[in-house]
């Protein structure tokens, strides 16, 4: 079960930052088919390299098996952006995202 939703998750995540499984295999130190094995279920990460795909994400390993989060990173951009503005921006956003909600 978490194989599954460990590759599926990678490659989800690999698609929204367009880069291909072989530079991304290349980029964490890999060769290049790594993480096409790992897509196709024919291997699993050991604890290291599945720290160094959440670095490569920027996304912690909570945020990785967040599976009501759909995009991680993105999310993580928009706190990372919410935590440098005052209280009443954040109130006019949080009022945004309300009117959005409906």
């Amino acid at each position: 079960m978490y194989e599954k939703y460990l590759s599926e998750r990678i490659a989800k995540l690999r698609t929204m930052k367009k880069v291909s499984a072989r530079d991304m295999s290349l980029s964490i130190g890999q060769n290049e088919n790594y993480i096409n094995h790992i897509e196709n279920g024919k291997s699993m990460p050991s604890m290291q390299v599945f720290f160094y795909i959440c670095e490569y994400f920027n996304i912690s390993p909570k945020e990785f098996f967040d599976e009501g989060t759909s995009n991680p990173p993105l999310i993580k951009a928009v706190i990372d952006d919410l935590n440098r503005l005052d209280e009443k921006q954040i109130t006019n956003i949080h009022e945004l995202i309300k009117g959005l909600k409906k």
